[in-house]
């Protein structure tokens, strides 16, 4: 998997960065601006920015469509309703977009292939640092595949745009670390809030996906800052309509709320689906012995193929989606679309070419929902809504299950509808669909491709670092051992020249038989008669927690953390009673923070 994120500036550019950033610093302390006050200033620029970029990524998915297909329709007589001859143009529409694309492919192709899941990667786990190019090629790529007709949404690559306008900018200004992943998830945060007029549902997606539910007070506040500016620039331009034109939502009966928990089952488990089907697909192209630039043609064919049959796959498919939520769509070819949609996105994502799973996911939830509603309308006409109703929980039940993030699911369905009553039944079917989701599919939908490559992001980045670390490492090999038999009084004038605030007890032939600690001391210290009777042995833990040498770092943290001894002994791996050293929580930290820098500096 190739990473545009791996680049290294060079040393005159790192000057004007560094000249740059003393120069802010220097303002910030002339006008007394304090770092978080900087912190919104630069999220309401990204924001804007966000804003704008939304604006030009879905102008650019107007003109190619107006491009491919509504030029041309004099020429070929297109109409997707029609049937006859022409709808196999449905076919060249995609394949012309893939075949315009490959220029991109073929001088970009790094960044073409640095989809969602390598852009979450480079967030959390390579310093979020992006060519500022990204905008430009995904932004044009992933119009081209979605203005052809691609079953791909727009959010994905606009989450990107947004992301990499605030990496730029966290670069220029010379941030690092944190604060640049927190510019990064303003940008993230500002494109979809602009792209569905949904300032709340920008700022979860942007917590909860991208920076992987990593909460502070201060990245809050800069994220919905940015979002709100982002929205406020899209109304602007777009005026103030939602993404959907949606009906007003009601619920009808009580005994709905069970229909809607049978509907997060169902939306859980079709989640389930999609998430397989796609790795199969991903899988199946990665391996495919052709040229790596006619894969993505070859998925825009298939995808044609299935768009012959049911056109409504083609594209984002916004307006049929309000379509199926307004009542206006058949119950047979709403419940088709679910498996037509399902594959037709898995081919055109898993074949290479860009664009974002968002939007698909909207739509399979829609039609699983409306084709559930009519099957309710069927045996309990009397106590359930429209299918309309089921299609719109669907969209954030099943958008929640596939990419694992319920809160951004539940807040934008209520921002879409601006319905109150909606939030009992979108939360219970959001919680459900997850549930299910998250039983049976480890990770979602963007990270499971890095998932197959052993890459874990929703641990953190330090568990992961963590997990490639063993206890060797870090233990200290001189470990102080006290003998079972010592007294209160010898182990008191003993701990006032340690280090150690946890001491293994060892007997006449050096094995372990127990671990005590300053904690167990203090009951017994002040108790004048005891000192001198009392051995160690009586005060100690007898079943001691362990770990050998060759265990993980992160392993040996869960330990700490469960026995809640601040040390833990290292013993050998033959019968595990001879201590080898000692290993702490300091030990651990310290050699993390080694690690850290020692990749910074490599990478």
């Amino acid at each position: 998997m190739d990473h545009p994120s791996k680049w290294r500036p060079d040393i005159r550019a790192f000057k004007r960065l560094a000249k740059t950033r003393r120069h802010i610093l220097r303002l910030l302390s002339l006008f007394r601006i304090s770092e978080n006050g900087f912190m919104a200033i630069i999220a309401v620029v990204i924001g804007v920015l966000a804003g704008l970029s939304n604006y030009a990524f879905r102008t650019c998915i107007s003109f190619f469509h107006w491009l491919i297909v509504e030029s041309t329709t004099p020429l070929t007589g297109y109409a997707p309703t029609d049937w006859g001859w022409q709808r196999l143009w449905a076919v060249v529409f995609p394949l012309a977009g893939a075949l315009l694309m490959l220029p991109l492919f073929h001088f970009f192709r790094d960044d073409l292939s640095f989809g969602f899941p390598c852009f979450l990667e480079a967030v959390n786990l390579r310093g979020g640092k992006l060519r500022w190019r990204l905008i430009l090629t995904r932004g044009i790529s992933s119009a081209l595949t979605i203005g052809s007709g691609g079953s791909a949404g727009q959010e994905g690559p606009i989450a990107q745009i947004g992301g990499t306008a605030g990496s730029f900018i966290g670069q220029f200004l010379g941030t690092s670390g944190e604060r640049l992943k927190v510019l990064i998830g303003c940008g993230v945060s500002g494109g979809v809030a602009a792209t569905f007029n949904a300032p709340l549902a920008g700022v979860f997606f942007a917590h909860e996906i991208v920076l992987l539910s990593s909460f502070e007070l201060s990245s809050f506040t800069s994220i919905v800052i940015s979002s709100g500016m982002a929205t406020i620039v899209s109304r602007a331009l777009f005026g103030n309509m939602p993404a959907f034109d949606v009906p007003a939502y009601q619920l009808l009966h009580p005994v709905e709320l069970l229909f809607y928990a049978s509907l997060g089952i169902a939306c859980g488990g079709i989640a389930v689906l999609f998430i397989g089907c796609y790795r199969k697909v991903r899988t199946l192209f990665t391996a495919l012995a052709i040229p790596p630039l006619l894969k993505p043609c070859l998925g825009a064919i298939l995808a044609g193929c299935i768009g012959v049959a049911l056109p409504q796959v083609q594209g984002n498919g916004y307006h049929f989606i309000e379509q199926v939520v307004g009542n206006d769509a058949a119950w047979l070819l709403v419940t088709a679309l679910i498996a037509g949609k399902l594959v037709a996105t898995a081919v055109t994502i898993g074949s290479g070419l860009p664009g974002g799973t968002f939007a698909p996911s909207l739509f399979i939830g829609a039609v699983t929902g409306s084709s559930f509603g009519y099957l309710l309308n069927q045996l309990f006409p009397a106590s359930c809504s429209t299918p309309g109703a089921y299609a719109l929980v669907g969209m954030g039940a099943f958008l929640a299950a596939v990419a694992h993030a319920p809160m951004t699911g539940i807040f934008l369905l209520f921002e879409m509808t601006g319905s109150y009553q909606i939030i009992v039944p979108i939360m219970i079917a959001c919680v459900i669909g997850t549930a299910i989701a998250r039983h049976f599919k480890k990770d979602g939908i963007d990270t499971v491709d890095l998932a197959a490559e052993g890459i874990t992001l929703r641990v953190g980045k330090e568990q992961s670092l963590l997990e490639t670390l063993t206890v060797r490492d870090a233990m200290s090999t001189a470990p102080e051992l006290l003998s079972e038999s010592m007294t209160i009084r010898q182990f008191s004038d003993h701990v006032t020249k340690s280090r150690q605030s946890s001491f293994p007890l060892v007997d006449l032939h050096g094995k372990l038989t127990g671990i005590v600690s300053l904690q167990d001391l203090l009951g017994v210290a002040f108790e004048e008669g005891m000192r001198d009777q009392l051995p160690l042995k009586e005060l100690a833990t007898e079943e001691v927690v362990t770990v050998t040498g060759d265990e993980s770092l992160a392993e040996a943290l869960r330990m700490i953390d469960y026995c809640d001894f601040e040390q833990l002994p290292v013993v050998d791996r033959r019968g595990g009673t001879t201590v080898i050293g000692i290993l702490s929580r300091r030990d651990i930290t310290g050699t993390y923070e080694r690690a850290v820098m020692g990749r910074a500096l490599t990478s």
